[in-house]
């Protein structure tokens, strides 16, 4: 009757620490915004049985020198090697939660010599080996424990999300110096011709088929093509230190191809057409309720509920009692009444139960504090799925955005192409004004090089899609 007793007791308890919560697990119970990506039709549809956010960087970059150019920063970078050494603090931490069960062993000798009134010196010594383990009845270890592994996590995400910002910033620089060498060239083109345009009006001028000003301004036009050269080199260096900057290294050379030598992502965008490269049906986003599951923003705010949680169950734990077993044994002179030599063993063993009863408010506060962090880490979390859906939302439009106006710069440089040579054979003729040429060509080098900067726009968001999804990370 006793032992079913004591089965009754037991059961009871168990529950009832159940009920507290201080022993139960955390289960992501916080609902995500039901259409984080918007009402875009575009979005929902353009969807395939994986996700490019599965693709690792490798597979997503084919070109060999940025490839290269990753991984050196992937291996250098100040900030990914910091993010490293708090994951490894953070698994430290862990270990050492881990070993919380287990008991604590001390040696502790200790020796003494004492004289009263003058008398014989008396010698004490004391060998022992302490004991000390502390009982987890009440989750305290536990929920400290798996809040360790959930920081650890935390600090993995963060590492993740550093990768993948690296990765995207790197590729981006990358972009840039290709579309850069492409301008300047465009550039370089648009000197010579000019410069042609500018010996036949001066020949025109010295036979008195041309007035003065008219030379003034072809040269003025010539001159801002220069100053734009000087300008692109500029920038071409200054992205350069850029990315030497992420790669913790000196100013230098950045190689790279040129551009549209390389695709940008997969088999499917590859052909002459370029507007392939960010046409959104080749662009596979996987399904679109799953689509941000690799997204470390998302995993990270996550695990932060998750470490609150259990902070909290912790802080419950705090007003139940702690129960300590301890015990020592070793050598010692000291008998308690009287000094023996040689020493003798001595054993000992005492259980210490201690229940809190009045903490000054220490406990209350601790355990609103950990209930008030939960519900701000909630509402953090729907508002990271909410701002991750928009950067997908943003990135889409983009591409679609770029993928039209390609198909408009391009014939528009066409049609200016032939305006300008049509523009300038008439001058030759006499049949067309100075002016008339100035215009066709400031306007066909517009077009050029908007094309350019607008193919650089359709790769970097193509990137920001690849990053917004989760992308990146391996």
């Amino acid at each position: 009757m006793k032992r079913l007793s004591n089965i009754f007791v037991a059961a009871a308890v168990s529950l009832l620490l159940t009920g507290c919560g201080i022993y139960n697990k955390y289960e992501q119970k916080t609902p995500a915004p039901a259409d984080a990506f918007g009402a875009s039709q575009e979005i929902n549809g353009a969807t395939g049985e994986t996700s490019i956010a599965q693709m690792s960087w490798r597979e997503f970059f084919t070109d060999p020198l940025l490839q290269q150019l990753v991984e050196q920063v992937l291996a250098n970078n100040t900030d990914l090697n910091s993010a490293r050494i708090a994951v490894e603090k953070s698994e430290a931490s862990l270990k050492a939660a881990k070993k919380a069960y287990l008991p604590s062993l001390f040696f502790s000798p200790q020796g003494t010599i004492a004289s009263f009134d003058g008398g014989r010196a008396t010698k004490t010594y004391d060998l022992p080996l302490q004991l000390s383990i502390d009982i987890d009845v009440f989750g305290s270890i536990t929920n400290k424990k798996r809040a360790a592994k959930a920081v650890l996590l935390q600090a993995q995400m963060q590492q993740d999300a550093i990768r993948a910002n690296l990765v995207s910033t790197t590729a981006q620089q990358y972009f840039m110096l290709q579309v850069l060498d492409r301008q300047l060239e465009i550039l370089l083109m648009t000197d010579s011709l000019w410069n042609r345009s500018l010996e036949t009006e001066k020949s025109l001028w010295e036979n008195g088929k041309a007035y003065s000003t008219a030379v003034n301004q072809m040269e003025a036009s010539y001159l801002s093509v220069k100053q734009q050269i000087v300008d692109t080199r500029r920038n071409i260096r200054s992205v350069e230190n850029a990315i030497c900057r992420l790669l913790a290294v000196t100013p230098q050379h950045i190689k790279r191809e040129k551009w549209g030598s390389t695709v940008l992502h997969h088999a499917e965008a590859m052909g002459n057409d370029t507007e392939r490269m960010f046409d959104t049906k080749y662009l596979k986003l996987g399904v679109p309720a799953m689509m941000l599951e690799n997204r470390p923003d998302i995993r990270m705010a996550n695990h932060a509920m998750e470490e609150a949680f259990y902070n909290t169950a912790a802080a419950r734990s705090a007003f139940y009692p702690s129960i300590t077993l301890s015990g020592a044994a070793g050598w010692t002179n000291n008998s308690g009444m009287g000094i023996v030599d040689p020493g003798k063993l001595l054993l000992s063993a005492v259980a210490s139960l201690t229940q809190p009863i009045f903490a000054r408010g220490r406990l209350n506060a601790n355990k609103k504090i950990a209930l008030l962090t939960e519900e701000d880490l909630q509402k953090k979390y729907v508002q990271t799925v909410i701002n991750a859906g928009n950067q997908v939302n943003e990135a889409m439009a983009d591409c679609m955005a770029a993928r039209e106006k390609h198909t408009y710069y391009h014939r528009q440089v066409e049609v200016l192409r032939e305006a300008y040579t049509g523009t300038h054979e008439l001058m030759d003729n006499g049949k067309a004004s100075y002016l008339e040429v100035l215009k066709a060509q400031e306007s066909l080098l517009d077009a050029q090089l908007g094309e350019a900067m607008n193919m650089y726009d359709a790769a970097e968001s193509v990137i920001a899609l690849y990053i917004a999804l989760g992308g990146g990370t391996e």
